[in-house]
């Protein structure tokens, strides 16, 4: 290959085409200039330090402390079809790599052939024949058979760079892809843990439920003791029947979301419906750990969804300068060497029977370029859409963790609020009892804080998974959550 290329080196009328051919064609090609992307991140978030000690960088299996949870995760992390399906587009990206690779570099081939041809003897190739002789007294065959073999090559000249600039945008494809996982992975497990912080939510719902169901039947007793010394009247055993029955179906609702919340979970880790093992045992005591925000420019080395989009930018330039090379004229050389020859027991013999080919060409659009424009326009089109995904990415990373941050803190005020709530108003069960049964209140005033006692206790327990969700969602919003 060597040897052809210095042969058409030498050749200076064909460097002399060359040159014009590209003076022409350069003078014609259109030009647009790139949209620079905006990366600019304010130098820290509101109301937060400038310390770059970041939570993302935790790994999933220390941040999350319930080993039922981190069972859940390592099965989804297997077994989840929507990531599997991922999976195997990045084996497709891979592979696109392997083939942009492939596109640059000389093709070579091997072929052997046979045939056979009876021409008329009155034609050129007839008349020929007839009279000319292989070997002094050995005529042509009758009919003509042909046997070859060799080795053929082909390459395409890159000297516009479009082969390897189109290799290098399928790489940051590929990692682009890679990152399109990450991304999925994150939240995969963010949509784990919330369903499994809601799955024990609704377990100490349902516990109050049935504790302020075993008052109230209590209650419900004493009111008909009540009625039956006087003291009570009908109306009184009825509203307690009515709000123990009301709770009663509430209990099976509850029931039902605890099902259906176990089945997401069992669909998120691609498995049949079956128990969730689990521990909601302490639920309402869980500590709230510190997360630490870092500051906001780390967003763009620990998203993986701002990496992807930043791959994909850099993707959309390269396919730029390719779709700008088709523009000009490419040089591709051919060539073969083998051996032809009319009987098989001919081939090895040499030089007679040896066959070379070389062929070089010079090949550029000339008229009707609309194709090749409307392709570089559609390029330029994409790296501008490119240009804003990315800078949406930064916007949307930015503002998702402002709002978790503030949503954390904002909650741990509320739920010590709504903690002192609950245990004002279950001390005052029983003090609206003893009050009952001393004839100094109605029984509606009992019947009211029963019911504001669980309201507040569900609520207790709305506000803690609410806590423990929303320091998920700011550990995914900061970059964490893949590794």
């Amino acid at each position: 290959m060597i040897n052809i290329i210095k042969f058409f080196m030498k050749r200076s009328k064909l460097l002399l085409v060359l040159l014009l051919s590209v003076g022409v064609f350069y003078s014609c090609v259109p030009t647009k200039e790139l949209k620079q992307e905006n990366k600019n991140l304010p130098s820290q978030y509101a109301q937060q330090s400038t310390d770059t000690t970041n939570s993302a960088i935790i790994q999933w299996k220390v941040f999350f402390k319930d080993d039922h949870l981190i069972k859940l995760i390592d099965t989804a992390l297997v077994n989840n079809q929507e990531l599997n399906i991922m999976l195997k587009q990045i084996d497709v990206a891979q592979n696109e790599v392997k083939a942009r690779k492939g596109e640059y570099l000389p093709f070579v081939t091997y072929g052997a052939g046979a045939e056979v041809e009876k021409v008329g003897e009155y034609t050129r190739n007839g008349a020929v024949e007839k009279n000319l002789e292989i070997k002094e007294g050995k005529e042509f065959p009758d009919p003509l058979t042909d046997y070859s073999a060799g080795i053929f090559a082909s390459w395409e000249l890159d000297i516009w760079k479009k082969l390897r600039n189109s290799k290098k945008a399928a790489v940051l494809e590929y990692l682009s892809s890679i990152e399109g996982k990450n991304f999925m992975v994150t939240r995969i497990i963010a949509e784990i843990a919330d369903s499994y912080y809601e799955l024990l939510a609704l377990d100490n719902q349902l516990a109050f439920i049935e504790q302020n169901l075993e008052l109230q039947g209590n209650a419900l007793k004493m009111v008909r003791l009540q009625k039956e010394a006087a003291r009570a009247t009908e109306l009184a055993v009825k509203r307690f029947e009515a709000e123990v029955l009301k709770n009663q179906s509430h209990k099976f609702e509850v029931q039902q979301e605890i099902v259906e919340m176990e089945n997401k979970l069992n669909f998120l880790i691609g498995r049949q419906p079956q128990h969730i093992a689990r521990n909601s045992a302490g639920f309402i005591e869980t500590q709230m750990d510190t997360i630490y925000s870092g500051v906001p420019s780390q967003l763009l080395q620990n998203r993986p969804d701002i990496r992807q989009a930043e791959y994909e930018l850099e993707a959309a330039k390269l396919n730029i300068k390719v779709a700008r090379a088709n523009f000009y004229p490419s040089i591709g050389i051919k060539a073969g060497v083998g051996v032809q020859a009319f009987n098989p027991k001919y081939l090895t013999a040499t030089p007679e029977s040896l066959m070379y080919s070389a062929m070089g060409d010079i090949v550029g659009p000339l008229i009707n370029r609309n194709a090749i424009k409307a392709n570089y326009n559609t390029a330029n089109a994409k790296q501008v859409q490119a240009v804003f995904e990315f800078e949406k990415a930064i916007l949307n990373g930015y503002i998702e963790v402002v709002n978790q941050l503030s949503k954390i803190e904002n909650l741990k005020k509320s739920y010590d609020l709504k903690e002192n709530q609950v245990k004002a108003l279950t001390e005052s069960i029983d003090l609206s009892t003893r009050l009952f049964q001393s004839a100094r209140i109605e029984y509606i005033e009992v019947l009211l804080t029963q019911r504001e006692a669980l309201e507040s206790k569900m609520e207790l327990v709305e506000t803690k998974k609410d806590q423990l969700m929303a320091r998920v969602n700011v550990y995914q919003a900061l970059g964490g959550g893949w590794n």
